[in-house]
């Protein structure tokens, strides 16, 4: 199963292997307030300076019971100013791993799943006006799909890979023009995968690694996309191949946190950035503890992570803020 994809990323990543860095960078670890209830499977996105989590998974308490609830919808602020949290208006559609880029002041909103398991698949596709704190409905995807990857480059937003449903990865990669409230194809990812990471370089969009079905199909390709050719080239792979990642570009440095899940389970502790100065990976000290369906951003100089899941799968949520700083 997945065995033609598996062997293509295989070779594209042993294709631009480059030498990695031996030396661990130097960074310290510390914490800021949690969030207000243990939560996983959201993404975080900074507008001016302050921090954004959209959507996610938490434990609700139903007569006297843990429930995990996947449709509240969040909206939640941090302001790391002054280490407070406050909620926003919800969502329309209660999601988990939904994408978000911001574009011009606003945070885009793309997919998701409304229940465990990746199933109750969305297509919903909104725009978030911090200013105002409303939320705008717009030009659905195409197609249903989660853990997609949002980037937003040239005016535009690009909705890049996600799965339909179990396991239907799927290479599909459309680009949004707020003007026109419309989507387009453009050129199809190369390997099909979600829970990957994405940022945005010099009007380039990197995605890397991902998975290409169950936990345990994880891969370290790092792969780039140039608008302006509408073409896909390799880069350099992760040292460590991993899906369901806390991301963010910090300081030059595409960030890399966590994870899931190692053969035989469990999830990751391993941090690491791609340093685009130098083409290559930097190892950097690991999480305090392994989790994974967690969010980063960069804000104050400082690269925050917050909530996720200790264990594989939805379990071991926590509310848990973390700080990584580089001297």
């Amino acid at each position: 199963m997945h065995r033609n994809l598996i062997l293509a990323a295989v070779a594209l990543a042993a294709a631009f292997a480059a030498p990695q860095a031996s030396a661990q960078g130097t960074a310290t670890w510390s914490t800021a307030a949690p969030l207000p209830a243990p939560r996983s499977e959201m993404k975080a996105v900074v507008v001016n300076g302050k921090i954004y989590l959209v959507g996610g998974a938490w434990i609700e308490t139903r007569d006297g019971q843990p429930v995990d609830n996947y449709t509240t919808g969040f909206t939640t602020e941090f302001d790391p100013k002054t280490n407070r949290w406050r909620e926003l208006a919800k969502a329309p559609e209660g999601l988990t791993h939904q994408a978000l880029a911001v574009l011009n002041g606003k945070i885009y909103a793309a997919g998701g799943f409304a229940a465990s398991r990746h199933t109750a698949t969305s297509a919903g596709f909104f725009a978030y006006d911090p200013a105002t704190d409303r939320w705008q409905t717009l030009a659905p995807l195409s197609d249903k799909r989660g853990g997609l990857v949002l980037a937003a480059v040239g005016g535009k937003i690009h909705a890049i890979g996600g799965r339909s449903l179990d396991p239907n990865m799927v290479t599909l990669h459309q680009v949004y023009d707020p003007a026109t409230n419309s989507w387009r194809n453009a050129a199809p990812q190369p390997v099909a995968r979600d829970h990957a990471a994405a940022f945005v370089v010099d009007g380039k969009i990197h995605v890397v690694g991902g998975r290409l079905g169950d936990t345990p199909d994880n891969v370290a390709t790092h792969e780039i996309y140039d608008p302006a050719t509408d073409k896909w080239t390799g880069a350099p792979p992760m040292p460590t191949a991993r899906s369901s990642l806390a991301y963010a570009e910090y300081r030059g440095q595409l960030f890399v946190a966590g994870g899931e899940c190692r053969m035989g389970g469990g999830t990751y502790d391993e941090v690491e950035a791609f340093d685009l100065r130098n083409n290559r990976w930097i190892k950097y000290p690991a999480l305090p503890k392994g989790r994974h369906a967690f969010a980063a951003a960069v804000a104050e100089d400082k690269l925050y992570i917050f909530g996720g899941s200790t264990n594989c799968g939805g379990g071991g949520k926590v509310a848990d803020t973390l700080v990584l700083t580089l001297p």
